[in-house]
């Protein structure tokens, strides 16, 4: 361990101005992109906890080097092993999605051309939203329940692991076919990721919040639950009275008309996506605000 934080220090050493090349510029922009990869997928998944918790070991061991605290890095040295082995049998799920996901972009061209792929991803997720409309309100004139999870940046993996895995593009047809009633589907929440449906019939998490009306049934709570948990927009059609309502923030925007649904789907697409937690906590304050109104 002792020579490995030797070889790390002496390795960040600077090099003098005269030894760079183009190819030492050519070794950073490589880095320094499958670096940020890296950390942008560990962001968005279960591992930036472990990451965070790695940070601390590793802060740890480089005081226990600087202390010369033999012990602790003895314990270091015979267990960092192991658990380099334990990360990639834990996130084995993750890791293999990560690579699919590297798979299926096109790399070159978002780097030479990102305008065309910001525009294609525009007119895709404008498609999305339209057939989602379509089948929403198609499924309230019949009064059939269904329950949409529109993810963002925090993925949910756990959460669709509990229904069925999909792979299927979008489209108000197989919306209104997952929640027909008595098929195999119907029952749970379908999650929508990258305008493309990625899991059926899941089960999420309740909210706990007291305020909350008590007419409100299981789809509704569902939905606000997993609103509270993450920066997703949950849409929910009642099966008892019909109307449409979106749960975002921990917040029910309830008795939506077509348009209303439109702009809350295109403000979310228009809203940067960042500071999720402070999102969070205002969007459950602003709903125990409403409920004493």
């Amino acid at each position: 361990m002792s020579d490995f934080f030797r070889h790390i220090f002496s390795w960040l050493a600077v090099p003098s101005l005269d030894n760079l090349r183009i190819s030492n510029f050519i070794e950073i922009f490589i880095i320094a992109f499958v670096l940020y990869q890296l950390f942008k997928w560990i962001k968005n998944t279960r591992a930036w906890t472990l990451f965070k918790g790695i940070i601390v070991v590793i802060a740890f061991a480089v005081i226990a080097y600087v202390l010369d605290l033999t012990t602790i890095l003895w314990i270091f040295t015979n267990t960092f092993n192991v658990i380099v082995i334990a990360i990639f049998v834990l996130f084995q799920p993750e890791l293999r999605s990560a690579l699919e996901q590297l798979g299926r972009k096109r790399i070159m061209s978002s780097i030479f051309n990102p305008s065309a792929s910001s525009d294609r991803m525009s007119k895709e997720t404008e498609k999305c939203h339209e057939e989602i409309i379509k089948a929403v309100f198609d499924m309230a004139k019949v009064k059939t329940g269904a329950l949409i999870v529109l993810e963002r940046q925090v993925l949910l993996n756990e959460y669709e692991r509990t229904g069925i895995t999909l792979d299927a593009q979008v489209s108000s047809q197989l919306l209104i076919n997952i929640f027909e009633h008595n098929t195999p589907l119907h029952d749970g929440a379908v999650f929508i990721r990258n305008n493309r449906i990625v899991a059926a019939t899941c089960y999420l998490p309740l909210s706990e919040n007291a305020k909350l009306s008590k007419a409100l049934g299981t789809r509704h709570r569902a939905g606000v639950g997993i609103s509270e948990i993450s920066d997703c927009i949950t849409i929910i059609v009642s099966e008892e009275t019909g109307f449409v309502s979106v749960a975002r923030d921990g917040v029910l925007h309830s008795h939506l008309s077509v348009n209303e649904l439109r702009r809350e789907l295109q403000e979310e697409k228009n809203t940067p996506q960042s500071g999720g937690k402070f999102r969070k906590l205002k969007g459950i304050l602003k709903n125990e605000k409403k409920a004493d109104q």
